[in-house]
């Protein structure tokens, strides 16, 4: 028995640069940046001092009324997610119970609920610090210091019973899941910046195999909080060009110095091909090879030769049965340090061989930073618009390459023939690798 065939047909994106996916590609072409001095919290103490945010989101607005309530126990990455999840299936036009429940569309839904399935990508969800602080206040003892009595007595009665599900990463998925009433297979992933590829790919067997006819799936992330800055500080990654904040991330540029934390995810809506065609459904793309791998010699910094990527790719093109020629462009993790890109570099250069020097290769984070577990299926949803229109934005802050990684960064907006295209993304930490092979679609 064949596999069969899968294809996007749905995008949904929220960044720091747009709430859509249409939004966030003009906002590429017109090479705006996302990135600025963080207000969120406030980051005088910190050496990085900018990041990409996310502004009036509010969740409310991709919800059924019936569900609002619920929006009560979300965490920031879980407002994401399900905002992004509207947007896909609002996108690929999937009539699913959650515009249903709006009321903005009449049933019968697209999909058997029992078909739909959900895998989500998710980070290490920081908790509410002020919520969480006070609660706190109240557990301390006569001498000032934390009494673990009382915080049992009196500090958790002043947090909500629910409190816990806010911070949980399965509750992306969960979330999702219960508002487009999916009960077909659902995942979660957390793997850092892998997470959303790994979950796409995972999407993907699941389809191809027959377990369901379509899977809302990506990743979300809200780096963009103390404990998220204080990991990427503590570890000696975060750029500090906190009076260029638009020129901070500077993907494979020779003088790039580190990341910019930031906030955002992406959901795709991958559906089986004769179920689209029978709706008729618009495609951006096929999805046609999927391979991961890893590394665990090192949860703090990739293998320099970048031959755990190389890996993933070489399975990702052999599952598609293409080689490398047949690529017309390549969506990079990007994240702006030194040695990630230069592992990255490498790994895709092992990886394409000869290709590598004229593949045109695509780098997102200069526009908004690094949005974690979600950053994958960002910059997927944007090489999903790529090969559909045929065309690639400019990659921000790229113009003076670093010889050392000697990949072909795209500086300008261009048309362009691109039959096929490879993604990939790196786990900053833990090893994790992947790589989605995607097809233009011909009809």
């Amino acid at each position: 028995m064949s596999a069969r065939r899968v294809v996007v047909t749905g995008v949904g994106l929220i960044t720091p640069i747009g709430q859509n996916s249409n939004d966030v590609w003009e906002a590429l072409q017109a090479r705006r940046c996302g990135l600025r001095r963080i207000t969120a919290f406030d980051p005088s103490r910190f050496r990085s001092q900018i990041g990409g945010e996310v502004d009036n989101l509010k969740v409310v607005n991709y919800v059924p009324k019936s569900y609002r309530k619920s929006t009560k126990v979300m965490a920031r990455d879980i407002e994401i997610a399900v905002a992004a999840a509207y947007d896909a299936v609002t996108d690929a036009k999937l009539v699913t119970r959650c515009l249903i429940d709006r009321g903005q569309v009449e049933g019968p839904v697209s999909v058997e609920s029992t078909r739909l399935s959900v895998n989500i990508g998710a980070g290490l969800i920081c908790a509410d610090l002020n919520e969480l602080a006070s609660a706190l206040q109240t557990a301390a003892g006569a001498n000032g210091q934390f009494d673990l009595r009382k915080w049992g007595e009196e500090g958790m009665n002043n947090l909500t019973p629910l409190w816990l599900l806010k911070f949980l990463p399965n509750m992306l998925s969960c979330h999702v899941t219960i508002v487009h009433d999916a009960q077909a297979p659902s995942n979660t992933i957390t793997c850092g910046e892998a997470s959303s590829h790994l979950a796409v790919g995972e999407a993907f067997r699941t389809i191809a195999r027959g377990e369901a006819d379509v899977c809302l799936c990506g990743g979300a992330e809200s780096k963009l909080n103390p404990m998220g800055l204080m990991r990427q500080q503590m570890l000696g990654r975060t750029a500090s060009r906190n009076d260029a904040p638009e020129a901070a991330c500077r993907p494979f540029a020779v003088d790039r110095d580190g990341v910019v934390i930031s906030e955002g995810g992406g959901l795709l809506v991958l559906e089986e091909l004769t179920h689209a065609q029978a709706r008729g459904a618009r495609i951006y793309c096929e999805v046609t090879g999927f391979g991961a791998s890893t590394n665990a010699k090192d949860w703090r910094a990739p293998e320099p030769d970048g031959a755990p990527l190389a890996l993933a790719i070489r399975k990702a093109l052999a599952d598609a049965g293409m080689t490398a020629d047949q690529l017309g462009m390549a969506g990079t993790l990007g994240v702006g340090t030194v040695e990630h890109d230069l592992a990255e570099a490498r790994g895709l250069r092992a990886a394409l061989e000869k290709v590598a020097d004229r593949l045109p290769v695509q780098a997102t984070k200069g526009a908004f930073g690094n949005n974690g577990a979600g950053s994958g299926a960002i910059d997927l949803g944007i090489v999903a618009m790529c090969l559909d229109r045929q065309a690639m934005p400019p990659s921000l802050n790229t113009e003076n390459t670093d010889p050392a990684c000697g990949l072909r960064l795209v500086h300008e907006a261009t048309e362009s023939d691109l039959p096929a295209a490879v993604s990939v993304a790196s786990a900053m930490g833990g090893g994790q690798h992947a790589a989605l092979i995607l097809k233009r679609w011909e009809g």
